[in-house]
């Protein structure tokens, strides 16, 4: 893929990829503007030991805009400037307007007993495709592997920064998971530090690796390729399948065959073969009820502190938020306040259900 940084006019960057050169020019475009400083922190929860985001202007962000006032729609000549002004692209990503985390940060006034410390990190919109109408379930493999190709980049040049602990890879779908620009796009969030829950699955993976000297992703392969009745859709390279421990009804989860810990581990054989994939499971999820299935998608893979994380494992998971057709799974007294999952399904079932709509084909 081909790329080129653009300024805009309040300092943020602006990546457009390509896949032939191409050059474009922005209506604002200023490289040499930086953004101003950001008050963002993070305070530290001694009674659970985790850092809380304090993000204040994140309260204005854009909410629901209608159709013709989309700020993720390429500028029209003669109308308001959008974030992706008077350019084609493939992909496009640019700093977040509302950043929860930026490298750009001033330090927060200290208290004398609790701990705080600036958010420095980076915050990033994927936008997947020019076209306000498509999902990531509707494009082309092409496109596909195009986006797969940004997040190989993106990765690779946030987790250089020696700030970032982590790099988060993550898609927000549907307005019941609380989406307000339906244009079809993701996210990336570079952290200082590694968050809880992949923290979590580290320590328990490698655990497992120290005690039995083998991958636990891959143990957990092994057992679903064996039992086949919570696969979903596979290939020579990936395998999709509802979890025996999900915690939501059609949570699925997508392994590496190989065993790599990253998305740059990936050749070109597998990146086609992952964009496949992705676009057979999504066309499951949407054929279920014959409407788009809402869901966070989310990728897990090694830290970028520089230490060695050859015990884990590459892989995504998605989240739809759907019990039944027209029922959501909300997150109440239990789950948000002892962190116990309820589900009222058996991975088996829901995935039988989403089988039934690869056409007979568990090969993509």
């Amino acid at each position: 893929m081909y790329k080129q940084y653009l300024r805009k006019s309040d300092g943020r960057y602006l990546i457009l990829y390509w896949q032939k050169p191409t050059t474009v020019s922005l209506l604002e475009n200023n490289l040499g503007v930086e953004s101003s400083p950001i008050n963002n922190e993070l305070r530290w929860n001694p009674v659970l030991e985790e850092w809380v985001g304090v993000a204040t202007q994140r309260q204005s962000r854009t909410f629901f805009p209608p159709d013709n006032f989309c700020p993720l729609c390429v500028t029209k000549e003669g109308e308001f400037i959008t974030e992706i002004p008077l350019a084609n692209y493939e992909v496009a990503v640019f700093q977040n307007k509302f950043p929860a985390f930026t490298a750009n940060c001033v330090e927060p006034i200290k208290d004398d007993f609790y701990l705080n410390t600036s958010a420095q990190g980076e915050c990033e919109v994927v936008v997947y495709s020019p076209d306000h109408q498509a999902t990531l379930a509707n494009l082309s493999i092409l496109e596909i592997e195009n986006l797969i190709e940004a997040w190989k980049d993106r990765f690779a040049e946030l987790g250089a920064q020696e700030h970032v602990k982590y790099v988060y890879i993550f898609e927000n779908k549907g307005r019941e998971i609380g989406v307000t620009l339906p244009h079809p796009h993701g996210q990336i969030y570079a952290f200082p530090f590694i968050p809880p829950i992949p923290e979590r699955e580290l320590r328990a993976v490698e655990k497992h690796w120290v005690k039995y000297q083998e991958c636990l992703f891959c143990k957990i392969l092994e057992k679903e390729t064996t039992h086949q009745e919570r696969i979903v859709i596979e290939n020579e390279a990936f395998l999709a399948f509802i979890p025996f421990y999900a915690r939501w009804p059609y949570e699925t989860h997508i392994y590496s065959k190989r065993h790599v810990s990253a998305i740059t581990d990936f050749n070109f054989k597998e990146c086609n073969l992952l964009a496949r994939l992705l676009k057979g499971l999504l066309d499951c999820f949407d054929k279920l009820w014959q409407k788009p299935f809402p869901y966070i998608m989310l990728m897990h893979q090694r830290p970028t502190d520089g230490k060695n994380y050859d015990f884990y494992h590459f892989h995504i998971e998605f989240y739809p938020p759907y019990r039944t057709q027209d029922k959501l799974k909300y997150l109440a007294g239990v789950e948000a306040g002892c962190g116990v999952f309820l589900n009222d399904s058996q991975a088996e079932e829901k995935a039988k259900e989403l089988r039934k709509n690869t056409s007979g084909e568990n090969m993509v």
